[in-house]
């Protein structure tokens, strides 16, 4: 039988959120703070920890802190919260003067339940002083990774918050974050002093997404064709330069889409207005460093390609991650080449030399770059691979939503011949040339070059030509990466390892080969679907989003603060013909059903009187 505790938390999540059931791990977590247990919550995106912190002060006394460390995830929260009548309030460097003093009247007031504040203001004298007169019921530490120098995101000023343990007596802390290898966890329990706290992991794997990883030989026209697979909707590419930034986001432009740059070297004016374009769907694609995306709530974003490879396992569960939040089918692309581990090394390098850290910590980035650079070769199932990095299994054989289990990815035939050519060849130009070179060779071109050197009478010129000229050089990045081949020197020269040289003199078989890459399909099914969509009416769909934009826009807030794809998709598939029905739906809580029902149902009657 539930308890009556449970009960009260079962209703206040249904009445203000629209929802019906809980998400695994967060009524765990949800105990963890009402039994006054210190705690540490690990989900990942998408998987609702926000919701862990917010509900449980709806049925206690008094108001919780919550920590987070960017203004506009700050403010993205609270404007939910809002919209769904639950009192909140932020305190930042950015407060209007209206803010400041909405929050002031909210504290005075004692109506306020979830107040978020940056850990620098934090640990000023004077909210400290503050707070030791009006204490918090709780603390969340919300993206607790900051906190540990083993994680994606270091940020000393996190070290400052154990502080509180000893300054308000009593008080328990309670962190979450979505990412965390055993280590980062075990870092953040230390750091934070965390007294036998409750550790919640919850699953890593994200079934909504679909991974794909493709070697990188034209980045532009590979985003291209990616974006293009997702016509009108929400999107992220990031660029690991400020100037792929911002060329990538003007050849977006050239073709019609409507992308915006992002990265530390605009204005910070600029910076603002295109997360913003973004955040309430003006804008449709969103070129960026990875400075962009920890910030933004935005549920409903369809893809996140990275056109250079992340710097770590970590950081790619986090950005990628950004995409399907709402639970919906969503893509990640991950375009690689070999040349983003040395560009990575060197911005290790350059950042540890200008901030002084130890040897310790590069090794541990270096480690961390190499376990991506082991995820994009390896040729196993993504989802698989990404879970058994945190150190979790998948339960199936095949996930069905990644390009290697989706069978876009197959050895060639013919892979010993083709591989024992292009070794042969790095052999006959006497292993003086590089990649680009010897792809030409083999594929026959006549550039002066190679005619002045008389490399178009070696045995392997033009011994490829029936193949793409792409497809060569990308046969060649597999030899690298399988040992075959090796870079050197300045001009990264090609060079015969000890197995290449076998290979190349017949004592041994070349080594399977990757097929020339299929043109991506649509997955036939999804474990994600919506329960209940399955006969969603499209155009319905679209209107409803239009329907939501005029909202958002006469309130001057994001779309997905009205409701979010998946509770529109739920509209779309049911039809709602009453209030009540409308409120059933999930994602509609009380408060919003109050505010839009009327217009949701009106725009849903015409649709059906229109079309039957």
């Amino acid at each position: 039988m539930i308890s009556p505790l449970h009960q009260q938390i079962n209703d206040a999540v249904h009445k203000v959120w629209g929802y019906k059931t809980l998400r695994p791990m967060q009524r765990e977590a949800m105990d963890a703070i009402l039994t006054k247990r210190d705690s540490l919550v690990v989900l990942p995106t998408g998987g609702g920890k926000s919701l862990c912190f917010q509900a449980p002060v709806l049925v206690t006394e008094g108001w919780a802190l919550v920590i987070s460390p960017l203004i506009s995830l700050m403010k993205d929260q609270v404007d939910a919260l809002e919209a769904d009548g639950v009192p909140a309030a932020a305190i930042h460097s950015a407060n209007t003067p209206e803010e400041r003093d909405r929050a002031a009247k909210l504290m005075r007031s004692g109506k306020l339940k979830l107040l978020y504040v940056s850990p620098e203001r934090l640990v000023q004298q004077k909210f400290l002083s503050w707070l030791n007169r009006h204490p918090p019921v709780y603390l969340a530490i919300d993206e607790a990774h900051c906190i540990s120098m083993w994680g994606h995101d270091f940020r000393p000023e996190y070290r400052r918050l154990r502080e509180l343990k000893d300054r308000l007596k009593g008080i328990t802390l309670h962190a979450f974050t979505a990412t965390a290898t055993e280590r980062v966890r075990q870092d953040i329990v230390e750091q934070l002093d965390l007294k036998d706290p409750s550790l919640l992991v919850g699953p890593f794997d994200r079934p909504n997404l679909t991974y794909r990883v493709r070697r990188r030989h034209d980045a532009q026209q590979q985003v291209l064709e990616a974006v293009r697979r997702h016509p009108g909707r929400a999107g992220i590419v990031y660029r690991i330069r400020r100037k792929d930034v911002e060329e990538t986001a003007a050849f977006l432009r050239k073709k019609g889409i409507k992308a915006l740059p992002y990265h530390a070297g605009l204005e910070e004016e600029e910076r603002v207005e295109n997360q913003d374009a973004f955040v309430r769907d003006e804008a449709d694609v969103i070129v960026a460093t990875v400075a962009f995306g920890m910030g933004i709530d935005k549920p409903d974003v369809r893809y996140v390609i990275h056109a250079g490879m992340p710097q770590s396992v970590e950081h790619y569960m986090q950005e990628s991650g950004r995409a399907g939040r709402d639970g919906l089918d969503s893509e990640c692309l991950l375009l690689y080449s070999d040349a983003d581990v040395a560009t990575w090394t060197r911005i290790f390098e350059r950042s540890n030399g200008e901030n002084g850290d130890s040897e310790s910590q590069l090794e541990a980035k270096l480690e961390q770059l190499y376990g991506m650079r082991d995820y994009c070769r390896s040729v196993t199932c993504r989802h698989k691979a990404l879970v058994g990095y945190f150190g979790q299994e998948l339960d199936e054989e095949e996930c069905g939503a990644c390009d290697v289990c989706l069978k876009e990815l197959e050895t060639m035939d013919g892979s010993d011949e083709v591989g024992r050519t292009v070794l042969e060849a790095v052999r006959e130009l006497d292993e003086r040339f590089g990649a680009h070179y010897v792809a030409q060779v083999l594929s026959g071109s006549t550039e002066s070059r190679i005619l002045e050197n008389r490399h178009d009478q070696l045995t392997g010129y033009g011994a490829l030509a029936e193949h793409r000229m792409r497809d060569v050089r990308d046969w060649i990045e597999q030899l690298v990466e399988l040992g075959y081949l090796e870079r050197t020197g300045e001009f990264r020269v090609l060079e015969l390892s000890t197995a290449g040289r076998n290979v190349a003199r017949g004592l041994e078989p070349a080594p399977d080969l990757l097929a020339p890459v299929k043109k991506v399909r649509k997955r036939a099914t999804s474990k994600a679907t919506v329960p209940g969509t399955s006969e969603v009416d499209e155009a319905l769909f679209e209107r409803l989003r239009n329907l939501r934009m005029r909202l958002a826009q006469s309130r001057g807030v994001p779309p997905y603060i009205i409701f979010n794809d998946a509770t529109l998709r739920e509209l779309a598939a049911h039809k709602p013909e009453n209030p009540s029905h409308f409120l059933a739906v999930k994602g509609v809580g009380q408060r919003k059903a109050q505010q839009f029902g009327e217009a949701f149902l009106d725009e849903i009657r015409q649709h059906v009187r229109e079309v039957g």
